[in-house]
Protein backbone atom coordinates (compact mmCIF):
# COMPACT_ATOMS: atom_id res chain seq x y z
CA UNK A 1 0.00 0.00 0.00
CA UNK A 2 1.24 3.56 -0.94
CA UNK A 3 2.54 4.68 2.38
CA UNK A 4 0.98 8.51 1.33
CA UNK A 5 -2.80 6.49 1.50
CA UNK A 6 -1.37 4.45 4.36
CA UNK A 7 -0.65 8.07 6.62
CA UNK A 8 -4.26 9.12 5.70
CA UNK A 9 -5.92 5.89 7.34
CA UNK A 10 -3.30 6.17 10.35
CA UNK A 11 -4.45 9.54 10.97
CA UNK A 12 -8.55 8.07 10.67
CA UNK A 13 -8.40 5.47 12.63
CA UNK A 14 -6.55 7.28 15.44
CA UNK A 15 -9.15 10.43 15.21
CA UNK A 16 -8.38 11.36 18.70
CA UNK A 17 -4.91 11.02 18.53
CA UNK A 18 -5.14 13.32 15.41
CA UNK A 19 -7.71 16.34 17.03
CA UNK A 20 -5.48 15.97 20.03
CA UNK A 21 -2.31 17.09 17.82
CA UNK A 22 -4.27 19.46 15.65
CA UNK A 23 -4.79 21.33 18.59
CA UNK A 24 -1.46 21.57 20.06
CA UNK A 25 -0.32 22.09 16.32
CA UNK A 26 -2.18 24.69 16.24
CA UNK A 27 -1.83 26.61 19.18
CA UNK A 28 1.69 26.78 18.18
CA UNK A 29 0.98 28.33 14.56
CA UNK A 30 -1.50 30.51 16.45
CA UNK A 31 1.23 31.89 18.73
CA UNK A 32 4.10 32.12 15.11
CA UNK A 33 1.57 34.35 13.70
CA UNK A 34 1.34 36.25 16.57
CA UNK A 35 4.59 37.05 16.75
CA UNK A 36 5.18 37.25 13.22
CA UNK A 37 2.09 40.18 12.85
CA UNK A 38 2.78 42.03 16.01
CA UNK A 39 6.94 41.77 14.52
CA UNK A 40 5.73 43.48 11.59
CA UNK A 41 3.03 45.93 13.10
CA UNK A 42 6.04 47.34 15.37
CA UNK A 43 7.89 47.77 12.06
CA UNK A 44 4.99 49.66 10.39
CA UNK A 45 4.99 51.65 13.18
CA UNK A 46 8.65 52.28 13.47
CA UNK A 47 8.72 53.67 10.27
CA UNK A 48 5.64 55.88 10.41
CA UNK A 49 7.20 57.49 13.74
CA UNK A 50 10.81 58.03 11.25
CA UNK A 51 8.31 59.66 9.25
CA UNK A 52 6.61 61.63 11.05
CA UNK A 53 8.67 62.48 14.74
CA UNK A 54 11.96 61.40 13.11
CA UNK A 55 15.56 63.23 14.38
CA UNK A 56 16.06 66.69 14.06
CA UNK A 57 19.30 68.07 12.90
CA UNK A 58 20.30 71.40 13.37
CA UNK A 59 23.39 73.22 11.35
CA UNK A 60 24.76 76.37 11.67
CA UNK A 61 27.61 78.13 10.00
CA UNK A 62 28.92 81.85 11.36
CA UNK A 63 29.53 82.35 7.25
CA UNK A 64 29.10 80.71 4.19
CA UNK A 65 26.05 78.89 4.53
CA UNK A 66 23.79 79.99 1.54
CA UNK A 67 20.24 78.80 0.58
CA UNK A 68 20.87 76.70 -2.17
CA UNK A 69 23.98 75.27 -0.21
CA UNK A 70 20.81 74.41 2.10
CA UNK A 71 18.78 72.84 -0.21
CA UNK A 72 21.51 70.78 -1.65
CA UNK A 73 22.26 69.17 1.49
CA UNK A 74 18.32 69.00 1.97
CA UNK A 75 18.21 66.74 -0.89
CA UNK A 76 20.46 64.38 0.80
CA UNK A 77 18.30 60.69 0.71
CA UNK A 78 18.73 60.65 4.58
CA UNK A 79 16.70 63.74 4.96
CA UNK A 80 12.86 63.67 4.85
CA UNK A 81 11.72 67.51 5.41
CA UNK A 82 14.00 70.28 6.20
CA UNK A 83 13.90 74.33 6.79
CA UNK A 84 16.71 76.96 6.42
CA UNK A 85 16.22 80.06 8.27
CA UNK A 86 17.32 83.63 7.77
CA UNK A 87 16.61 86.75 9.32
CA UNK A 88 16.23 90.42 7.68
CA UNK A 89 15.62 93.63 9.44
CA UNK A 90 12.56 95.27 7.28
CA UNK A 91 12.06 98.69 8.33
CA UNK A 92 9.53 97.97 12.05
CA UNK A 93 9.54 94.12 11.40
CA UNK A 94 11.87 91.15 11.86
CA UNK A 95 11.12 88.82 8.67
CA UNK A 96 12.35 85.55 8.98
CA UNK A 97 12.68 83.48 5.37
CA UNK A 98 11.94 79.72 5.62
CA UNK A 99 11.14 76.73 3.98
CA UNK A 100 8.68 74.57 6.68
CA UNK A 101 8.11 76.50 9.25
CA UNK A 102 6.80 73.35 11.25
CA UNK A 103 10.42 72.38 12.11
CA UNK A 104 11.26 75.64 14.15
CA UNK A 105 11.06 74.40 17.96
CA UNK A 106 8.05 76.50 18.86
CA UNK A 107 6.10 75.56 16.14
CA UNK A 108 7.07 71.17 16.48
CA UNK A 109 6.24 72.03 20.00
CA UNK A 110 3.19 73.81 19.68
CA UNK A 111 3.89 76.65 22.22
CA UNK A 112 3.96 79.36 18.73
CA UNK A 113 0.57 77.92 16.59
CA UNK A 114 -1.08 79.33 13.51
CA UNK A 115 -4.73 80.57 14.78
CA UNK A 116 -6.06 81.49 11.39
CA UNK A 117 -4.77 81.02 7.55
CA UNK A 118 -1.97 78.37 6.98
CA UNK A 119 1.41 78.68 7.87
CA UNK A 120 4.22 79.12 4.94
CA UNK A 121 4.69 75.77 2.92
CA UNK A 122 7.63 74.37 0.64
CA UNK A 123 5.30 75.26 -2.12
CA UNK A 124 5.31 78.64 -1.80
CA UNK A 125 8.88 78.67 -2.67
CA UNK A 126 8.99 81.89 -5.45
CA UNK A 127 5.66 83.61 -4.06
CA UNK A 128 5.66 86.78 -1.90
CA UNK A 129 3.58 85.65 0.68
CA UNK A 130 3.70 85.93 4.84
CA UNK A 131 2.56 84.99 7.88
CA UNK A 132 2.16 87.41 10.51
CA UNK A 133 2.03 87.56 14.20
CA UNK A 134 -1.45 87.79 15.92
CA UNK A 135 -0.76 91.43 17.59
CA UNK A 136 0.49 93.16 14.45
CA UNK A 137 -2.66 91.88 12.29
CA UNK A 138 -5.13 93.69 15.37
CA UNK A 139 -2.89 96.48 15.47
CA UNK A 140 -3.06 96.83 11.28
CA UNK A 141 -6.25 95.50 11.31
CA UNK A 142 -4.90 92.49 8.34
CA UNK A 143 -6.89 89.83 7.44
CA UNK A 144 -6.20 86.55 5.36
CA UNK A 145 -5.62 87.79 1.40
CA UNK A 146 -4.90 91.86 2.56
CA UNK A 147 -1.82 92.88 1.32
CA UNK A 148 1.19 93.83 3.35
CA UNK A 149 3.83 96.66 2.27
CA UNK A 150 7.58 95.21 3.73
CA UNK A 151 10.24 97.67 3.19
CA UNK A 152 13.53 97.21 3.52
CA UNK A 153 15.76 98.42 6.30
CA UNK A 154 17.88 100.85 4.16
CA UNK A 155 14.22 102.34 2.28
CA UNK A 156 14.58 100.84 -1.16
CA UNK A 157 13.18 98.00 -1.56
CA UNK A 158 9.10 97.40 -0.99
CA UNK A 159 8.00 94.04 -1.17
CA UNK A 160 4.41 93.74 -1.30
CA UNK A 161 3.27 90.23 0.63
CA UNK A 162 -0.07 88.89 0.66
CA UNK A 163 -1.00 87.21 3.90
CA UNK A 164 -2.38 83.84 4.33
CA UNK A 165 -1.80 83.27 7.73
CA UNK A 166 -1.69 85.11 11.11
CA UNK A 167 -0.06 82.95 14.47
CA UNK A 168 -0.11 83.33 17.95
CA UNK A 169 3.14 84.01 19.69
CA UNK A 170 2.56 83.11 23.64
CA UNK A 171 5.84 86.02 24.71
CA UNK A 172 4.85 88.37 26.20
CA UNK A 173 5.41 92.27 25.12
CA UNK A 174 8.93 93.00 27.15
CA UNK A 175 8.16 96.22 30.14
CA UNK A 176 11.44 98.12 28.87
CA UNK A 177 11.48 100.02 26.07
CA UNK A 178 12.20 98.00 23.15
CA UNK A 179 13.09 98.63 19.09
CA UNK A 180 10.13 97.83 17.14
CA UNK A 181 11.75 94.86 15.34
CA UNK A 182 12.53 92.96 18.53
CA UNK A 183 8.86 93.23 19.58
CA UNK A 184 7.39 89.96 19.18
CA UNK A 185 4.59 91.12 18.15
CA UNK A 186 6.04 91.97 14.90
CA UNK A 187 7.47 88.97 13.64
CA UNK A 188 6.83 87.78 9.92
CA UNK A 189 7.27 84.11 8.50
CA UNK A 190 8.29 84.66 4.44
CA UNK A 191 9.85 82.19 1.92
CA UNK A 192 13.32 82.85 1.59
CA UNK A 193 12.98 84.09 -1.65
CA UNK A 194 10.84 86.95 -0.56
CA UNK A 195 13.55 87.74 2.79
CA UNK A 196 16.33 88.01 0.20
CA UNK A 197 14.38 90.98 -1.30
CA UNK A 198 14.27 92.58 1.37
CA UNK A 199 18.07 92.74 2.39
CA UNK A 200 20.64 94.88 1.39
CA UNK A 201 23.54 92.71 1.53
CA UNK A 202 23.69 88.81 0.62
CA UNK A 203 21.77 86.85 3.18
CA UNK A 204 23.35 83.84 4.68
CA UNK A 205 21.25 81.32 6.50
CA UNK A 206 21.48 81.45 10.42
CA UNK A 207 20.65 77.98 10.78
CA UNK A 208 18.65 74.99 8.94
CA UNK A 209 16.97 72.25 10.97
CA UNK A 210 17.01 68.75 8.98
CA UNK A 211 14.71 66.01 9.81
CA UNK A 212 16.20 62.67 9.31
CA UNK A 213 14.85 58.71 10.05
CA UNK A 214 16.93 57.75 13.70
CA UNK A 215 20.32 58.95 15.04
CA UNK A 216 22.54 56.63 13.08
CA UNK A 217 21.61 58.39 10.03
CA UNK A 218 22.93 61.86 11.55
CA UNK A 219 26.75 60.97 10.92
CA UNK A 220 25.70 60.43 6.79
CA UNK A 221 24.42 63.62 7.36
CA UNK A 222 27.43 65.15 8.57
CA UNK A 223 29.86 64.03 6.31
CA UNK A 224 27.36 65.35 3.66
CA UNK A 225 27.34 68.75 5.16
CA UNK A 226 31.63 68.15 5.42
CA UNK A 227 31.54 68.35 1.82
CA UNK A 228 29.21 71.47 1.15
CA UNK A 229 30.64 73.52 3.60
CA UNK A 230 33.51 72.20 4.60
CA UNK A 231 34.76 70.48 7.56
CA UNK A 232 34.73 72.65 10.92
CA UNK A 233 33.06 75.46 9.49
CA UNK A 234 29.76 74.26 11.02
CA UNK A 235 28.51 73.18 14.73
CA UNK A 236 25.31 70.38 14.59
CA UNK A 237 23.16 69.81 17.66
CA UNK A 238 21.24 66.44 17.02
CA UNK A 239 17.65 66.28 19.04
CA UNK A 240 16.15 63.00 19.14
CA UNK A 241 14.65 63.00 22.58
CA UNK A 242 10.86 62.51 20.84
CA UNK A 243 12.38 59.78 19.08
CA UNK A 244 13.60 58.00 22.08
CA UNK A 245 10.17 58.37 23.52
CA UNK A 246 8.06 57.14 21.37
CA UNK A 247 10.46 54.68 18.16
CA UNK A 248 12.60 53.00 21.04
CA UNK A 249 9.83 51.38 22.47
CA UNK A 250 8.51 49.94 19.16
CA UNK A 251 11.69 48.78 18.44
CA UNK A 252 12.36 46.80 21.48
CA UNK A 253 8.86 45.41 21.01
CA UNK A 254 9.39 44.01 17.42
CA UNK A 255 12.89 42.48 18.66
CA UNK A 256 10.71 40.90 21.39
CA UNK A 257 8.29 39.49 19.06
CA UNK A 258 11.15 38.14 16.71
CA UNK A 259 12.86 36.39 19.47
CA UNK A 260 9.54 35.12 20.67
CA UNK A 261 9.38 33.62 17.82
CA UNK A 262 12.45 31.47 17.56
CA UNK A 263 11.44 30.55 21.13
CA UNK A 264 8.09 29.15 19.99
CA UNK A 265 9.39 27.56 16.87
CA UNK A 266 12.20 25.86 18.72
CA UNK A 267 9.91 24.05 21.54
CA UNK A 268 7.03 23.22 19.00
CA UNK A 269 9.56 21.22 17.80
CA UNK A 270 10.64 19.90 20.62
CA UNK A 271 7.29 19.36 21.94
CA UNK A 272 5.58 17.58 18.55
CA UNK A 273 9.52 15.78 18.47
CA UNK A 274 8.82 14.49 21.69
CA UNK A 275 5.29 13.19 20.74
CA UNK A 276 6.14 11.59 17.54
CA UNK A 277 8.75 9.62 19.14
CA UNK A 278 5.99 8.43 21.73
CA UNK A 279 3.83 7.59 18.65
CA UNK A 280 7.05 5.42 16.76
CA UNK A 281 7.22 3.60 20.04
CA UNK A 282 3.53 2.60 20.30
CA UNK A 283 3.69 1.56 16.86
CA UNK A 284 6.72 -0.67 17.34
CA UNK A 285 4.61 -3.69 15.81
CA UNK A 286 3.33 -1.66 13.16
CA UNK A 287 6.51 -1.00 11.80
CA UNK A 288 7.61 -4.18 12.52
CA UNK A 289 5.28 -6.08 10.04
CA UNK A 290 5.79 -3.23 7.69
CA UNK A 291 9.16 -3.82 8.09
CA UNK A 292 9.18 -8.04 7.50
CA UNK A 293 6.67 -7.09 4.59
CA UNK A 294 9.54 -5.48 2.71
CA UNK A 295 8.59 -2.09 3.09
CA UNK A 296 11.65 0.69 2.92
CA UNK A 297 12.21 2.44 5.89
CA UNK A 298 12.33 5.87 4.63
CA UNK A 299 9.00 5.21 3.49
CA UNK A 300 8.25 4.52 7.02
CA UNK A 301 9.70 7.94 7.86
CA UNK A 302 8.11 9.60 4.80
CA UNK A 303 4.66 8.16 6.23
CA UNK A 304 4.98 9.75 9.36
CA UNK A 305 6.27 13.14 8.07
CA UNK A 306 2.84 13.09 5.92
CA UNK A 307 0.87 12.81 8.53
CA UNK A 308 2.25 15.73 10.59
CA UNK A 309 2.55 18.22 7.38
CA UNK A 310 -1.57 16.87 6.83
CA UNK A 311 -2.05 17.89 10.49
CA UNK A 312 0.34 20.99 10.17
CA UNK A 313 -1.72 22.55 6.79
CA UNK A 314 -5.10 23.07 9.05
CA UNK A 315 -3.75 23.85 12.07
CA UNK A 316 -2.13 26.97 9.69
CA UNK A 317 -5.54 27.36 8.70
CA UNK A 318 -7.06 27.78 12.58
CA UNK A 319 -4.21 30.10 13.24
CA UNK A 320 -4.96 32.53 10.83
CA UNK A 321 -9.08 32.36 11.72
CA UNK A 322 -7.36 32.93 15.34
CA UNK A 323 -5.10 35.67 14.58
CA UNK A 324 -7.68 37.97 12.55
CA UNK A 325 -10.10 37.60 15.66
CA UNK A 326 -7.65 38.71 17.82
CA UNK A 327 -5.48 41.50 15.51
CA UNK A 328 -6.97 44.33 17.42
CA UNK A 329 -5.77 42.99 21.14
CA UNK A 330 -2.32 42.39 19.48
CA UNK A 331 -2.46 46.49 18.34
CA UNK A 332 -2.79 47.30 22.31
CA UNK A 333 0.64 45.55 22.95
CA UNK A 334 2.23 48.20 20.82
CA UNK A 335 3.30 51.22 22.24
CA UNK A 336 3.32 54.70 20.82
CA UNK A 337 0.39 57.32 20.75
CA UNK A 338 -0.60 56.20 17.05
CA UNK A 339 -3.24 52.89 16.77
CA UNK A 340 -1.30 50.76 14.31
CA UNK A 341 -3.64 48.11 12.54
CA UNK A 342 -2.60 44.45 13.04
CA UNK A 343 -3.71 42.63 10.24
CA UNK A 344 -3.06 39.32 8.75
CA UNK A 345 -0.93 39.53 5.78
CA UNK A 346 -0.04 36.80 3.18
CA UNK A 347 3.71 36.89 4.22
CA UNK A 348 2.90 36.34 7.74
CA UNK A 349 0.58 33.05 6.93
CA UNK A 350 3.48 31.99 4.37
CA UNK A 351 6.02 32.41 6.94
CA UNK A 352 3.94 30.89 9.36
CA UNK A 353 3.54 27.64 6.92
CA UNK A 354 6.94 27.52 5.87
CA UNK A 355 7.85 27.30 10.04
CA UNK A 356 5.15 24.58 10.89
CA UNK A 357 6.51 22.44 7.68
CA UNK A 358 9.95 22.99 8.77
CA UNK A 359 8.54 21.99 12.73
CA UNK A 360 7.01 19.21 10.99
CA UNK A 361 10.07 17.71 9.32
CA UNK A 362 12.27 18.06 12.21
CA UNK A 363 9.77 16.87 14.94
CA UNK A 364 9.42 13.95 12.75
CA UNK A 365 12.60 13.06 11.00
CA UNK A 366 14.91 13.64 13.77
CA UNK A 367 12.78 11.00 16.19
CA UNK A 368 12.30 8.98 12.97
CA UNK A 369 15.95 7.92 12.81
CA UNK A 370 15.52 5.50 15.00
CA UNK A 371 13.05 3.91 12.68
CA UNK A 372 16.85 3.44 10.53
CA UNK A 373 18.14 0.45 13.12
CA UNK A 374 15.07 -0.98 13.68
CA UNK A 375 15.48 -4.67 12.47
CA UNK A 376 11.57 -6.62 12.27
CA UNK A 377 12.79 -10.12 13.81
CA UNK A 378 13.72 -8.33 16.90
CA UNK A 379 10.55 -5.74 16.50
CA UNK A 380 8.19 -8.84 16.55
CA UNK A 381 10.30 -11.11 19.00
CA UNK A 382 9.80 -8.31 21.55
CA UNK A 383 6.13 -8.12 21.19
CA UNK A 384 5.07 -11.97 21.09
Amino acid sequence: MNFVKRAGMSLVVRASRTVALLAIFAVICALLLGGFLLRSAAARQEAAAQRDIGVDVTIRSPTGFTPELADRLGAATVVHRYNPETRVSADPLTVYGVRDPGLLLPFSYGSTKVTQGRAILPEDAGRDVAVVEQRLAVKNHLAIGDILQTRSADGRHTVPVTIVGVFQDPSPDPALPTAPRDLPGNAVYVPLATARKLSTTPLPVTEAVYRIGAPDQAAQLNAQADRLLGAGSFTVQVNDKAYRDQVRPVQRVGAFAALVVWVIAVAGALVLGLIVMLQIRERRSELGVLLSMGEKKWKLIGQHVVEMTAVALPAVALAVLAGAVAGPALAHALPGPGQTTVRVEPVAVAEVAGLALGISLVSTVVPGIGILRLHPRSILTDTE
